[in-house]
């Protein structure tokens, strides 16, 4: 089994569900999915996946969530780093994130904060991810065709070697058959600088990262899943409560 470390990507301010509504003006790490904060369970769900380490980038307007999660008040397994963050966009946390992570094992399994996914679908995008990335993929992407964000980003990818999809082209606008990205990737060792450098190049985008490795022939492979909620207005959370409350 791959050696994944863990990046959970916490550093934007959250600010359309923490205003009122279903957030309460709670910070998007601390509203509760599922009745567990949603940092909390996610920390628990890389620890549950087997995660080496799990490194959490948590933006430091937030010192509370901060102090909540490094403060001795959880009792993580394993080795968990909190650490604050004041970053301009996803890609910039990613980076910074990339940066902290300890330099060992076969890469980084990375979810963005407010990624939902059931727990059976955790456990199959970690261990697909495990698996393409000691197969020679660069990274991974976890897809979707379930569409609940007005600015999707559209993956096309084609079946190669081994059953893998390989992504060829990564869209803002839609492409058919249709399949959004879902906020968590993973890494392999040698792309961890290339976040660094993309913002070095006046890339400022996650979307833009992720299409420039397509574009620039890393080997970057999908795994589908039927279904991933992304948390950004408190009709989000109330969804994803009620989907789960389904499911688990």
């Amino acid at each position: 089994m791959p050696e994944l470390q863990g990046l959970i990507l916490a550093g934007g301010e959250g600010s359309r569900l923490a205003v009122g509504g279903a957030g309460g003006g709670i910070p998007k790490p601390m509203v509760r999915v599922a009745g567990r904060p949603q940092v909390v369970r996610l920390i628990e769900t890389f620890e549950d996946l087997g995660c080496s380490t799990i490194t959490c980038m948590v933006r430091d307007e937030f010192p509370d969530v901060v102090a909540e999660l490094g403060g001795g008040r959880h009792s993580w397994r394993g080795s968990v780093r909190v650490h604050g963050c004041r970053t301009p966009s996803s890609l910039h946390t990613l980076a910074e994130g990339l940066a902290r992570v300890p330099e060992a094992g076969d890469g980084v399994f990375v979810t963005m904060v407010d990624t939902v996914m059931r727990r059976d679908d955790w456990r199959g995008v970690f261990a697909a991810a495990g698996e393409h990335l000691a197969a020679g993929s660069d990274a991974v992407l976890a897809v979707t065709p379930f569409v609940d964000d007005e600015a999707a980003l559209y993956v096309s990818s084609d079946a190669g070697a081994g059953g893998r999809a390989r992504v060829h082209r990564i869209s803002s606008t839609p492409l058919e058959p249709v399949s959004v990205t879902g906020g968590v990737y993973a890494f392999a060792p040698r792309v961890r600088p290339l976040a660094a450098d993309a913002l070095k190049d006046g890339v400022v985008r996650m979307r833009n990262f992720l299409a420039r490795l397509v574009d620039r022939s890393f080997v970057v492979t999908a795994v589908s899943v039927p279904r991933i909620m992304d948390l950004d207005r408190p009709s989000d959370l109330e969804a994803a409560n009620a989907w789960l409350g389904e499911h688990e």
